[in-house]
C-alpha cells in the first residue's frame, strides 16, 4: 500500500457533516461521501481480510455497501430525542461469524475528529451472553486475569464501558474479580491519532492492535462457546 486509504480530506467531510447534519446538505454530498468516505473504508475492510483471517478465520472482514462490516452512516432516530439523522464517523466492525448485529464478538475502528480510536471485545451483549461471561470469570479467574493483563495488550488498550453499582445478582460482593463481574460491557480501547489514520502505516497499525486483543478476545469466545 503506497498511499493512505483515509485523508484529511475524509475528515474534513466529516467535519462538515457534523456542521450540517440534513438529508439535504448530505444529498449534495452524496459523491464527496462516496470519494473520500466510504469506498476507502470499503478498500480498507476488502484489504485487510486476509490478516484477520490469520489472526482468527472466525471474524468477518465483509467489504459490501450494506450489510457488511462497514456500518451504515444513518443513525436509528426512532426512539431518541436526537434528530439529526447522520453519524459523523466511521465505523468498521470486524464481528464474530455467528454475530448477527453490533452486540457480537468484534474488532472495530470508530474513526471520528479529534476522536480515532480501535476497540475490541463484546458491546451490551444480552442478559444470556453477560451471564455466560460472568460466569466464565468466576469459573476461570486465572485466565480471565492473564488476558485483562497481558503486557502486550495493556500497552496499548484500556477496559471500558459501563458497570454496574451494586454486584450482580448472584455473585458475593467480596468476590476477588467483583469489578470486573459489574462490567455490563466488556470492551477495550486504544486512542489513536487523526495522524495515525492518515499515514500509510494505519493498515499495520491496526493489526498490531488487533493481534495484541488475542487474549482478550480469546477468552471472551471460549466463555461464549464460540470458535476462535
Amino acid at each position: 500500500m503506497a498511499h493512505p486509504y483515509f485523508t484529511q480530506q475524509t475528515f474534513d467531510f466529516l467535519s462538515a457533516l457534523a456542521a450540517n447534519n440534513r438529508r439535504e446538505w448530505f444529498a449534495e454530498h452524496k459523491q464527496d461521501y462516496e470519494a473520500v468516505v466510504r469506498q476507502p473504508a470499503l478498500n480498507f475492510i476488502h484489504d485487510i481480510a486476509g490478516e484477520l483471517r490469520m489472526i482468527s478465520p472466525h471474524f468477518q472482514a465483509l467489504p459490501k455497501k450494506v450489510g457488511g462490516s462497514l456500518m451504515r452512516v444513518q443513525r436509528d432516530i426512532r426512539f431518541g430525542l436526537d434528530k439529526r439523522p447522520y453519524k459523523t464517523n466511521i465505523g468498521i466492525q470486524f464481528r464474530h461469524e455467528i454475530g448477527k448485529d453490533v452486540h457480537a464478538p468484534g474488532f472495530y475502528i470508530h474513526l471520528e475528529p479529534g476522536d480515532c480510536f480501535i476497540g475490541v471485545g463484546v458491546w451490551r451483549p444480552d442478559y444470556a451472553a453477560l451471564g455466560k461471561i460472568r460466569d466464565a470469570l468466576v469459573e476461570h479467574g486465572d485466565a480471565w486475569t492473564a488476558a485483562r493483563d497481558d503486557k502486550n495488550f495493556t500497552r496499548k488498550f484500556l477496559l471500558a464501558g459501563d458497570m454496574l453499582t451494586n454486584p450482580p445478582r448472584g455473585f458475593a460482593k467480596d468476590h476477588p474479580l467483583i469489578q470486573d463481574l459489574k462490567r455490563k460491557d466488556f470492551i477495550a480501547l486504544a486512542s489513536i491519532s487523526d495522524a495515525a489514520v492518515r499515514s500509510k502505516n494505519f493498515h499495520s497499525h491496526v493489526m498490531e492492535h488487533f493481534s495484541q486483543a488475542v487474549p482478550l478476545m480469546r477468552f471472551l469466545c471460549r466463555a461464549l462457546a464460540l470458535r476462535f
